[in-house]
């Protein structure tokens, strides 16, 4: 019993959270030593210094105001009828009027009770001081924060031990005057989370109390998400808005990749135990077998507005003027403005009744191009409504790009970068380094990329894991990762050659969309990975160049990737690797009862 009320009298001294989420420390005894109990009493409400019940007193002043107001109104009547000053006035009159004055003080103060109450119960509920917080025991397990993040340990997690409020960290951090007032701000809602950089002009600070204030609000830590270490400048108004820290993955090498005689280490960010692994033992077999070969196919962005006419004739009229060779010059002159880098190649149309696709696509140097291309779609579409003036624009994109979803126009015509890159592995190399056999590969290769794929419907998904090493090297070069879509499109294909001897592998990506300017390239990690594969910035030699390069070097990483993956399928030995690689050592047991 008295272990129960030492741990009753420890509760009381914890934290405790308000449904806003904010917790206080609660240290403020009452003159009888103990916390004031405020449960079964209603908090104070402006209202509450009324003498009669709100209501009440609401109909007294509506009634009075209206009476009042109908009797000098009567009363004034006939004074002008009677021909009699108005500034002579009865005893009853002058009653009149102070009631009138009266009851307009009392209705104007009226409609500002609900938001001087609701601005006091705010300021209340912020007060670190304030001596009317709760003390009854089932108030006490109600608003004990079960789960604060901040803690390794929950101490709350294990009622049968005792609570020791120096081992809680509240979730206020402390800030100084000007922080504080403004975190209050944000959180009250004055001060919109977006505006803090504009306002106060330090992009680290803005980061730092908007965190601060999400905390507040949500009462949930963020304790592992790391502020500090970050350049927030670089990416206002280009990366991310409205940051609160970072995410940190970590970064592999794989390589050296032997690619067009030149040797690449391709730096790969996953939190994908094998991945990396797996990737670099498919370079080290196409390095001692001599190297791959990468080729670019095609390179062009693309975007397709859809417009609308009246009749399906106006459309198909417009239609017919777009893909009409001698009209592709105008267009092209009209497209070409947005930029100095882009240059218009063509322009696919369909139809769908009466509204009209058409597919823009362009070069675009070394940037990826989404906005390169769209301000060049935006100006030949001013361009058409002086000839077409009924063509409604419905979108700059109706998904006849398409951009960032599986499609069947980007898998058949390319969209961005498209590039075939292929090596011939060794017979000695598929034994001893892959631990295979050649007619193995080609089999698996069969049956599982291209049977296995058709089997389940596949679009652009002929391979075994080319969104892996896709995805990992676009976040480790500031790609935009919802790209990684389209651009793991990609069909493996393998075959005995030499007389069935060696192996040849080849992979073909009709539609990688990499850009090494713009977006994220430009951010301090990725600037270092694009620099570390040679392609960093823009190539001032030959516009494109540098974009063009890395795709091919992406190409050549999935060739390695797909060949490695393949290899540890045809012999067995995927699980083993990955409980080798891609699960912890660590005695989980140990670490759980420490």
């Amino acid at each position: 019993m008295e272990g129960r009320r030492k741990t009753t009298k420890q509760i009381k001294q914890t934290s405790f959270s308000h449904s806003n989420g904010v917790t206080h420390n609660l240290h403020h005894p009452n003159k009888t030593g103990s916390l004031k109990n405020n449960n079964n009493n209603n908090q104070t409400k402006a209202s509450d210094a009324l003498p009669l019940p709100l209501y009440i007193t609401n109909g007294v002043f509506f009634t009075l105001f209206f009476s009042v107001a109908y009797f000098l109104l009567h009363r004034w009547r006939e004074k002008i009828r009677n021909s009699t000053p108005l500034h002579v006035v009865t005893l009853s009159e002058i009653a009149a009027i102070v009631s009138l004055l009266a009851s307009c003080i009392y209705l104007l103060g009226f409609f500002g009770i609900d938001f001087v109450q609701s601005f006091i119960t705010r300021s209340s509920s912020w007060d670190l001081d304030d001596e009317n917080e709760i003390d009854n025991e089932t108030e006490n397990e109600k608003f004990i924060i079960k789960e604060d993040s901040r803690v390794c340990n929950d101490p709350c997690s294990q009622p049968n031990k005792m609570i020791d409020s120096s081992s809680i960290t509240p979730l206020i951090t402390p800030c100084d005057e000007k922080d504080e007032e403004i975190i209050k701000s944000v959180v009250d809602g004055k001060t919109p989370s977006y505006s803090l950089e504009s306002k106060l002009g330090d992009c680290k600070r803005a980061a730092s109390i908007r965190r601060e204030a999400l905390q507040r609000l949500t009462g949930r830590s963020l304790d592992g998400l790391p502020l500090e270490g970050f350049d927030y400048e670089s990416i206002l108004g280009q990366c991310c808005e409205m940051p609160v820290g970072f995410i940190q993955i970590p970064v592999g090498i794989a390589g050296p990749l032997l690619l067009n005689g030149v040797e690449y280490s391709v730096p790969m960010a996953t939190t994908e135990g094998c991945l990396v692994a797996s990737t670099n033992r498919g370079c080290k077999a196409i390095h001692v077998s001599g190297g791959a070969t990468s080729i670019l196919l095609k390179d062009g962005m693309t975007r397709a507005p859809v417009v609308r006419f009246g009749t399906a004739k106006r459309a198909s009229e417009l239609k017919f003027f777009m893909e009409d060779p001698v009209n592709f010059d105008t267009l092209a002159v009209v497209f070409n403005k947005s930029s100095r880098f882009a240059r218009l190649q063509g322009v696919q149309c369909a139809i769908a009744g009466k509204n009209l696709y058409m597919r823009f696509r362009c070069s675009t140097g070394d940037a990826m191009g989404m906005n390169m291309v769209s301000k060049g779609v935006q100006n030949v579409l001013d361009y058409l409504q002086n000839d077409f003036p009924d063509m409604d624009v419905i979108g700059i994109s109706g998904n006849f790009c398409s951009d960032k979803k599986p499609a069947a126009v980007n898998w058949i015509e390319g969209r961005g970068k498209s590039v075939v890159c292929e090596a011939i592995i060794k017979d000695e190399v598929v034994r001893k380094v892959l631990k295979t056999t050649v007619p193995a590969l080609v089999e698996l290769n069969m049956l599982k990329n291209l049977t296995g794929s058709a089997m389940a419907g596949a679009l652009g998904g002929f391979n075994a894991h080319a969104s892996n090493i896709v995805s990992a090297v676009f976040l480790a070069t500031g790609q935009d990762p919802a790209q990684n879509i389209e651009s793991s499109h990609c069909i493996t294909m393998m075959e005995a050659v030499n007389d069935g001897k060696d192996l040849h592998v080849s992979v073909t990506m009709p539609s990688i969309e990499v850009g090494t300017v713009g977006g994220g390239t430009q951010l301090a990690s990725q600037s270092a990975c694009l620099n570390l594969l040679g392609v960093k910035g823009a190539n001032r030699e030959t516009p494109g160049g540098n974009s063009r390069l890395l795709a091919t070097i992406i190409a050549g990483s999935v060739l390695a990737g797909e060949l490695s993956l393949m290899s540890a399928l045809a012999a067995g030995q995927l699980v083993k690797s990955h409980m080798k690689y891609n699960r912890s050592s660590k005695d989980v047991s140990q670490i759980v009862s420490s």
